[in-house]
């Protein structure tokens, strides 16, 4: 047993949460005290699920009171957990919630147009986070959970990805970086639950990515992982900029490279602006450094949730730079930023039209084509050809085009 005789973990009154009061003892066994809104048709179930979570975690002896706002099954076992890791020595895996979620093999090459940001430490939060129909979905252990409760927050990260289903989105997981006491014991925890792809924030050279690496490939070769997990390096400051490429080439598992403005704004000791002129410089190295090593570029949040226009207006500017997608911090600026990395009708039509110049003049044995007076070579085929395959995989046309 631990020194701390007592602990708190959760959310009082928060929906789809719950607080929980656990008290250490030396004897008298187990003793739940619930209040719920629920308390009529799931207070047996929710006694049953703490005092299961309890056994199977080790803990004989304790008090525990529970305050429930309508929390899952999941929550529970995650909230119980949590608290019983800070009162008593826990065996791992600790208490695994059984998979709901069937695992699907991820692909490296993949739309990233968003990718939508919730924190880790609110499950109501979470379990919508495959509705609003982003392309990634992000389950946050860093900036937005508070220091007292990341080790809460991890549990109940690992816990929801095995209970909910985001369906096509891809997961991923910012840890905290290794740097930090969190940083290593987010990728234990989380890892074995099966996220697509691991975020790291605060990435400056290759070395914090192999670090990642290392400690990925032991964890799925200890775990048995078949699948392997993708790393996704977050930029956010001067050093990391400047050493995009090397950042992008220090694993095949890098996927893409996103950048983060409000700290590279403070790392710079500058104001972040609406028009984003002062990391305009810093976005297009970025982008450069990740093509030049074949890996996708995702560009920073745009932070106002009320301004519309002024997303539209940076979603543009991002793709015009050469950005796959870039980052949402609400369900609303979703569509608009998918409106915009879709491609529009006279993109579609031009990109058709190469592509049919380049095949007729492969038919009469030429290597050359033209559309008017403008030669085809192979970067706007190779160009033309992206189009046309988002505007399938979005459904703007169909494969025989």
């Amino acid at each position: 047993m631990n020194r701390i005789m007592k602990t708190l973990t959760g959310r009082e009154g928060k929906k789809n949460d719950l607080l929980v009061k656990m008290e250490a003892k030396k004897s008298g066994s187990v003793s739940v005290s619930i209040e719920s809104k629920v308390m009529s048709m799931y207070g047996d179930q929710i006694e049953a699920t703490v005092r299961e979570t309890l056994k199977t975690l080790g803990v004989k002896h304790c008090r525990v009171e529970v305050s429930d706002n309508g929390a899952f099954d999941y929550v529970i076992q995650a909230r119980v957990e949590a608290a019983a890791r800070r009162l008593y020595d826990i065996e791992e895996p600790g208490c695994l919630p059984e998979r709901k979620v069937p695992r699907r093999k991820p692909g490296k090459e993949r739309l990233r147009r968003t990718r939508l940001y919730m924190p880790g430490n609110n499950p109501s939060l979470m379990y919508n986070g495959g509705i609003f129909g982003a392309d990634c979905v992000i389950l946050d252990l860093e900036d937005s959970v508070a220091p007292a409760q990341k080790d809460a927050a991890r549990i109940l990260v690992r816990n929801t990805l095995l209970s909910v289903d985001f369906g096509e989105a891809e997961k991923i997981v910012r840890i905290n970086p290794l740097s930090s006491r969190y940083g290593r014991c987010d990728i234990e925890t989380v890892l074995p639950a099966g996220p697509d792809t691991i975020l790291i924030p605060k990435s400056e050279n290759a070395r914090d990515i192999r670090d990642v690496e290392e400690i990925t490939g032991e964890i799925e070769q200890r775990e048995g992982l078949k699948n392997k997990t993708f790393l996704m390096p977050l930029i956010e400051t001067a050093a990391g900029v400047l050493s995009a490429r090397e950042i992008a080439e220090a694993s095949g598992r890098v996927v893409a490279l996103c950048f983060g403005a409000e700290d590279f704004t403070a790392d710079m000791g500058v104001s972040r602006t609406r028009s984003g002129k002062e990391s305009f410089v810093a976005r297009s190295l970025l982008v450069i450094g990740a093509r030049a090593a074949g890996v996708q570029a995702i560009d920073t949040v745009f932070s106002d949730i009320k301004d519309t226009e002024g997303l539209i207006e940076s979603a543009r500017e991002a793709k015009d730079l050469g950005f796959a997608g870039k980052g949402v911090i609400h369900p609303s600026q979703i569509e608009p930023v998918h409106d915009v990395f879709a491609p529009g009708i006279e993109e579609i039509e031009y990109a058709r039209k190469v592509v049919s110049a380049i095949d007729e003049a492969r038919e009469k044995g030429s290597g050359v084509a033209t559309i008017g007076r403008k030669m085809i070579d192979a970067p706007i085929e190779k160009r033309a050809r992206k189009v046309l395959s988002i505007a399938e995989t979005l459904g703007l046309i169909d494969k025989t085009g």
